[in-house]
């Protein structure tokens, strides 16, 4: 029994307004064919399909061609979860009708313990997705009375536990979308603590020959048989140094092999930092040239349109960083600008944002600006 562990798709994501809907598009293919050339049973996608509740449409084309396409062309089955950016209600539309077709969406708390049963001529699997779990939907669904992640997923694995109890010689996989303790975050996922408490400890899913994890976006391994598999693309510079990739899972007697599948990468990413004279002329940034970008300036005063000087070497420079400069620039009390003629109150202020006093040519361009505004304020 083999399957493909994949999580946080975000489809209708940006990267700094730069739509990627292209690079997921190859992300899909990617997938199609990997699923086809290594016959997978089963695609299981751990949380965060779409990056908001309500998504583009662009973002639903995208979802309702991976799910035929895997069904369809590749003759697999889907299994998927609800993420903490996914509306419940929305990614669970017909999915009753869905489940025949082989596609599996499990949101709330309803079908948590029923199992997707997987099966081959040696191999029986249950699937116990888990999707998302408010704290608050688990009290009143399942009386809980801690009101955390933690015991939340507590609660669900009971359900799972008792349901595995009278399943004599399947193996077991769980999905579920959590913060588990051990891993580590990054800048783009969204915080879904609920009273300061986020965290889940691994031993909630001791016992599980396999657990399918989404929410954070670095692939990572806490056990052998306790994974996140990541986001399939990079989705800020904080994940420029990610590998990208699914997890190729098989099964025989128990947990036989997992392997990591790179994904596409649509474009590198780069973080340089320099001067702009440096960013601009040095040898050493020439293989950047067509990754996408983000640059941190050191200059200790600022440049002239630093950002349009930069794309002339970097056309995809997606993210300038000018640090705040810590030159001592002095400063005015509120009543002394009503004193200062108002040449004086814009020199101030080119002083203020670059660090440096105006010099000759400019302080002549704002005087002769000033001039002009004075003689039509004078003939209006």
């Amino acid at each position: 029994m083999r399957f493909l562990h994949t999580s946080d798709w975000h489809l209708g994501r940006h990267l700094h307004g730069l739509s990627l809907h292209d690079a997921h598009q190859a992300f899909i293919d990617h997938l199609v064919e990997i699923v086809r050339s290594e016959r997978i049973d089963a695609v299981l996608i751990a949380g965060d399909l779409y990056d908001r509740a309500v998504p583009p449409p662009d973002a639903v084309g995208l979802w309702d061609q991976a799910q035929t396409r895997l069904v369809l062309e590749a003759q697999t089955q889907v299994v998927v979860i609800a993420g903490n950016h996914d509306s419940p209600a929305r990614l669970g539309v017909s999915s009753r009708l869905l489940e025949r077709a082989g596609v599996h969406v499990r949101v709330g708390t309803g079908a948590v313990g029923t199992p997707v049963l997987l099966e081959d001529e040696q191999t029986r699997v249950a699937c116990y997705p888990i999707p998302f779990l408010e704290p608050a939907s688990a009290v009143a669904d399942w009386g809980i009375e801690d009101r955390s992640h933690a015991a939340a997923l507590r609660a669900a694995m009971k359900r799972v536990r008792a349901d595995l109890a009278g399943r004599a010689g399947h193996r077991s996989v769980v999905m579920a979308h959590a913060f588990v303790f051990g891993g580590q975050g990054c800048d783009t996922e969204r915080d879904i603590s609920v009273g300061g408490v986020q965290h889940v400890p691994s031993g909630v899913f001791e016992g599980v020959d396999y657990v399918a994890l989404g929410h954070l976006h670095g692939r990572q391994r806490l056990a052998d048989g306790l994974r996140y598999s990541g986001s399939p693309l990079a989705f800020s510079f904080s994940e420029a140094a990610h590998v990208k990739s699914s997890y190729l899972v098989d099964f025989n007697d128990g947990l036989s092999r997992v392997e990591e599948i790179p994904a596409p990468v649509p474009r590198r990413m780069a973080r340089l930092t320099g001067s702009i004279e440096e960013l601009l002329n040095s040898p050493v940034y020439s293989e950047y040239e067509q990754c996408w970008v983000e640059a941190t300036l050191t200059d200790q005063v600022r440049p002239v349109s630093p950002h349009e000087r930069l794309k002339r070497r970097f056309p995809h420079l997606l993210k300038l960083v000018v640090p705040s400069l810590t030159a001592d620039v002095g400063s005015r009390d509120l009543a002394d600008l009503d004193r200062l003629a108002p040449v004086e109150v814009a020199l101030d202020f080119v002083t203020e944002v670059r660090g440096r006093p105006a010099d000759g040519d400019e302080v002549d361009l704002l005087h002769r600006a000033f001039d002009e505004l004075r003689r039509l304020e004078a003939t209006s």
